[in-house]
């Protein structure tokens, strides 16, 4: 996955190892992570956890991206990802995870919408997947506007989460 992309506003690269200090300090925001399941305080096992991510083999075309502003591409925004779901599928599920100073400025929708477009070049790809905690309307609101259908509630980790799938024709409806 060497592929890097760009929007109106980001850059969208591949997430590496030079991405680990500033994904430790955005994960370390509470409010960041108040919604996912997970030890996020900068210990070994976030570290771990996170180079397990940065590391893994998701299969082709799939992974992690950093978002970055294209007025200021050292400044790590967060990232967005399309991967098996929990890493393990077999569904496909796309995530983000933004610093609060980049919430609210449609960040994760114009990164997810590239990346979207990027999966479903694929022709054996029909159907993303997203979840988000039930209370999590920011990540619902991204969903949506995506196109992503909510199907049903659900659980991650012991955590009540609202289920969504978006299939290659909505979006291509939505978004050519």
């Amino acid at each position: 996955m060497a592929q890097i992309f760009e929007t109106e506003r980001l850059i969208l690269r591949p997430r590496g190892l030079q991405d680990v200090e500033a994904c430790i300090a955005m994960d370390k925001d509470p409010e960041v992570t108040r919604y996912i399941p997970g030890v996020y305080d900068g210990s070994e096992a976030h570290v771990n956890f996170l180079l397990s991510r940065i590391n893994g083999d998701f299969g082709e075309r799939r992974g992690y991206w950093s978002i970055f502003a294209k007025d200021n591409p050292d400044e790590l925004l967060g990232w967005v990802s399309y991967i098996p779901m929990d890493a393990v599928g077999p569904e496909l599920e796309m995530g983000w995870r933004l610093v609060r100073r980049a919430w609210g400025k449609g960040y994760a929708t114009e990164a997810a919408i590239r990346l979207a477009q990027y999966a479903f070049e694929d022709p054996e790809l029909d159907v993303l997947t997203a979840i988000a905690h039930i209370d999590n309307q920011a990540s619902i609101k991204v969903m949506e506007k995506l196109g992503f259908k909510y199907l049903r509630d659900s659980e991650f980790e012991g955590v009540a989460c609202k289920y969504f799938e978006l299939t290659k024709t909505e979006f291509l409806r939505r978004w050519g």
